[in-house]
């Protein structure tokens, strides 16, 4: 690690010094290493790892435009790290944290044959009522008004991300005591 730290510091003096040949043999050397920690991080937080090219060139932007803000007496691999950290924290923060339910969790509680096995809404409402009232509330202004998450959020003064989480507990709970009424 130390020796490619060295050469990539060296590459990054070099290419400030106005060597194009470094600049792009330095680019061409942490390509592959920021792609990797790209799609180590977009996974991590539960994200395709196939969005990791737009960020690694996100960062490359950035290295070439804020380059002459490198201290020539500092080792270039932090900074170029840190440059990489926060470009994967906005890229993070503009898709948003979004909760994916699986709807193979909940197939054996839906219907087979709509016509045949509709709840009534006397017993949609006795099923609702057996969560609590958060998740009641988010899933009937979900399921049954039709609201969207940010609509829901903004009724019901909760963060979007909460209302994410309060449906998939809901359903997952809902999912759980259909279940056991069906054994």
């Amino acid at each position: 690690m130390r020796g490619r730290e060295d050469e990539w510091t060296g590459l990054m003096r070099s290419a400030n010094a106005g060597d194009d040949t470094a600049y792009h043999r330095l680019l061409k050397a942490v390509a592959p290493v920021l792609r990797a920690g790209a799609r180590r991080g977009l996974v991590r937080a539960g994200q395709p790892a196939d969005q990791a090219e737009d960020i690694v060139q996100d960062i490359l932007l950035t290295v070439h435009l804020k380059r002459h803000t490198w201290d020539a007496n500092a080792p270039f691999a932090p900074w170029l790290f840190a440059i990489a950290r926060n470009k994967l924290i906005d890229a993070l923060r503009r898709r948003g944290r979004r909760v994916f339910v699986n709807i193979d969790d909940f197939a054996e509680t839906l219907p087979s044959d709509p016509a045949q096995d509709t709840l009534a809404a006397s017993e949609v409402t006795a099923h609702l009522n057996t969560l609590p009232a958060g998740q009641r509330d988010v899933l009937q202004s979900i399921s049954v008004d039709g609201l969207s998450i940010k609509e829901t959020a903004s009724k019901l003064a909760m963060s979007e991300g909460a209302v994410r989480v309060a449906l998939h507990r809901g359903l997952s709970s809902l999912s759980s005591r259909m279940k056991e009424e069906l054994r």
